[in-house]
């Protein structure tokens, strides 16, 4: 049997970079996944160019049972280190909104920073090898795999959530959580467009690929972001941040014109250019094909403002600041960026990332009860958990 100080489970952006980590510290490690390559979802996140942090990433950006529980890692471990570190190997960068950092050329060029400093600190890592049962005594684990049998003293999962299985995402690291008696809140998938229902889909059809600059409101959380109807239903930023916060069931509020009071806005029209009319108005504001369909609720749109009453205005303003899509739910896990809840954190150690109840056993990343919003700040919750574990392991 072989024998290692450390056995990280899972190839993705946590478990990489703690292998380093414990690597350097001169720890014998081994990562081991079920994939046949590491950082899937790395090399397709952020459209293949990964937004791997965000220089804003503070508590406030980050959703979980207990809201103190990424604290300490995320102050030890900062977004500033890690682009310290992308920058000492090199790597090519862009801002493309404040604080959002992408890869310039290609995410694979940041897996190649998480392969190679495992390299250089001596930590292996094995592909298509599966975990197939998990015992422990007093002193090690032993892990019975496809190709063979391991034993290791610390055990760290880092196996991500359910999002994208395609990509080969399992509820394996929850499987571990409960066979050593943890609790695992309830999950779902977010980071995640909505859909709607099949009659307001077919009428907002001919929307698909366009994109208007909205404010989404659900429970109580707004998002000023661009808004993206697609032929399923709506997405963009605006979308995958709300759904952190909006369940099926829940009120969702779409105001597509939120820079401005419409209502006044469209009276001081009326009173300035009263030849104008509500159509010409609105295509200044929106894109053209929503105006187009925004004709077959209100025939007057080409109508010069004087001839408007006050409460046709007050209509159009309705309609828009409170937009209807009727939603009905989320396209799940298949394009869910990450899963919300998971593994308990009151269980484990928001120092070391071990397991309260079980010595040696860690938990880090996306299986862990902590989900960042959109913006890179999920993948800096990876580099500041799994740097926290490797420091222990």
């Amino acid at each position: 049997m072989e024998s290692f100080d450390v056995v990280i489970i899972g190839a993705g952006a946590s478990g990489l970079f703690c292998a380093a980590q414990a690597g350097y510290r001169g720890r014998k490690v081994l990562v081991i996944d079920h994939a046949n390559k590491a950082g899937k979802k790395i090399l397709m996140s952020g459209g293949g160019r990964c937004n791997f942090t965000n220089l804003d990433a503070a508590p406030k950006h980050y959703l979980s049972n207990n809201p103190y529980f990424c604290i300490s890692a995320l102050k030890r471990y900062t977004s500033f280190d890690f682009v310290d570190l992308v920058e000492r190997h090199a790597l090519n960068y862009v801002e493309k909104a404040p604080g959002q950092f992408f890869c310039e050329h290609s995410a694979k060029d940041l897996l190649q920073i998480l392969l190679t400093e495992c390299e250089w600190s001596g930590s292996e890592i094995r592909l298509n090898t599966s975990v197939q049962q998990i015992t422990k005594n007093e002193e090690s684990f032993t892990l019975v795999t496809n190709v063979g049998d391991i034993e290791c003293n610390a055990l760290v999962v880092a196996t991500g959530g359910l999002s994208i299985p395609t990509l080969g995402a399992t509820g394996f690291g929850y499987q571990v959580a409960e066979q050593f008696g943890l609790n695992v809140l309830p999950r779902r998938a977010s980071l995640v467009p909505i859909t709607i229902q099949p009659a307001m889909k077919e009428k907002l059809s001919t929307l698909s690929g366009v994109s208007v600059d909205i404010e989404a409101t659900a429970n109580g959380v707004s998002f000023k972001e661009p808004m993206l109807f697609t032929h399923r239903g709506i997405s963009g930023p605006a979308i995958l941040q709300i759904s952190n916060f909006w369940q099926p069931g829940d009120d969702l509020q779409l105001n597509l014109l939120p820079e401005i009071d419409s209502e006044q806005h469209f009276k001081q029209v009326r009173q300035d250019k009263p030849k104008r009319a509500l159509e010409t108005e609105l295509t200044s504001l929106l894109p053209k094909r929503l105006v187009e369909l925004m004709k077959q609720d209100f025939s007057w749109l080409s109508k010069p403002m004087a001839e408007l009453s006050n409460d046709q205005l007050a209509e159009v303003t309705q309609y828009l600041t409170h937009f209807d899509v009727q939603p009905n739910g989320t396209e799940g896990y298949r394009t869910a960026e990450v899963t919300l809840g998971g593994i308990d954190t009151d269980q484990v150690s928001s120092k070391t990332f071990e397991c309260n109840t079980v010595k040696g056993l860690y938990f880090i990343g996306e299986v862990l009860d902590v989900t960042g919003w959109l913006g890179g700040y999920n993948f800096q919750w990876a580099w500041s958990s799994g740097y926290a574990a490797g420091q222990y392991v």
